[in-house]
């Protein structure tokens, strides 16, 4: 009997053991998903940002490989880069002489290639060969607003598409210098020119990577209508300014309700294709945009996908009514169906872009 009683104190010691170790064991675990959320939340800033913008140590080597190089060859961070490649009116005699077609023949034209938005709608394709220079003058005169509102759309539409596609062309050559284990200097020349053209200190390549990327058609389709009347402003009829842009320097057109006082213009282009890009250097480099950029990563993260109508949160510093303007851009993106655009792609015209399609 008392060997009995022996090994029931030790079956009875071991069960309240092994019964206080699983109690322990389960609040040790349910503890587990709060704890992991506090961590990413408080100390990783946005998982899904890491893994587009973050960097690892070859990252660090090629970064400092290219403070090197700068050194080597007194190659100094050029803020005059940032619009060097624009085509301001200043400086571009190339297109000095683009002409400026009636809008029935810009009508014609695309009639006669077969280029009509609810086509367009359909194949999800453009031909961005029909470049169009300049907004014909006749649109301020038009009556029919879905008329005008589609030729505005048609206009601008292929520009918007094919800066997006260079812009896409760049950051499948950045991402592929990045994943070489080994870069050549003609590599490591052409990314100081992309950080001194998207405004990028202290080469930073992970900053590069958030700021090089496209921004949705339906978002810059909704803001160039809205800064420009569907076509219509002085801005964008003498200037061919689509969105709005100031600036101190150089030549511009000056607000007829501006203040005395004021010094900034609207920016004044040769042809519309420069606003355009103008527009997307400006939100891909200006401190005002960071918070769209880092919501951008976010979601070329998650899904890649661009959404524009989230996206649009981020442009209240675009304008001087704040909210009220995202309001807006929301509103026209909604009831003018833009983001039909979204997923569109260009007809290419060179080997190169032929590789984005």
């Amino acid at each position: 009997m008392k060997k009995f009683k022996l090994k029931n104190k030790f079956f009875y010691n071991n069960f309240i053991k092994t019964t206080g170790l699983s109690f322990v064991l389960i609040f040790a675990f349910s503890l587990l998903p709060p704890a992991s959320n506090f961590i990413t939340k408080n100390f990783f800033f946005e998982k899904s940002t890491l893994s587009n913008a973050g960097f690892n140590f070859d990252i660090i080597i090629l970064q400092k490989s290219l403070e090197e190089l700068r050194k080597s060859e007194n190659i100094e961070q050029n803020k005059n880069q940032v619009y060097a490649d624009i085509g301001l009116s200043t400086n571009d005699k190339d297109i000095e002489d683009a002409p400026r077609f009636t809008a029935v023949r810009i009508t014609k034209l695309f009639k006669e290639e077969g280029y009509t938005l609810d086509d367009v709608r359909k194949k999800k394709i453009v031909n961005i060969g029909l470049s169009i220079a300049r907004l014909p003058e006749e649109i301020k005169n038009f009556q029919n607003v879905k008329k005008k509102k589609d030729l505005f759309i048609q206009i601008v539409l292929p520009l918007i598409l094919e800066e997006n596609a260079r812009i896409k062309f760049d950051r499948i050559k950045l991402f592929s210098i990045l994943n070489k284990k080994y870069n050549s200097e003609r590599d490591k020349k052409w990314l100081i020119q992309k950080l001194d053209q998207y405004a990028v200190k202290n080469n930073d390549l992970s900053t590069l990577k958030i700021r090089m990327d496209e921004v949705p058609v339906s978002l810059a389709l909704a803001q160039a209508a809205k800064e420009t009347g569907w076509g219509t402003s002085r801005f964008a009829q003498e200037g061919n300014a689509l969105f709005g842009q100031w600036t101190w320097i150089g030549e511009g057109i000056k607000p007829s309700k501006a203040d005395k006082d004021t010094t900034h213009k609207v920016a004044k282009f040769k042809i519309l294709k420069s606003s355009v890009k103008a527009y997307l250097r400006n939100l891909n480099t200006h401190k005002s945009y960071s918070e769209f950029r880092k919501e951008r990563a976010i979601q070329r993260d998650n899904d890649e996908n661009l959404d524009s109508l989230l996206l649009a949160n981020y442009l209240h510093k675009y304008a001087e009514t704040g909210f009220d303007y995202v309001v807006i851009i929301k509103k026209i993106i909604q009831q003018n169906s833009l983001t039909d655009f979204d997923d569109v792609k260009i007809l290419p015209t060179s080997l190169k872009l032929k590789k984005l399609i």
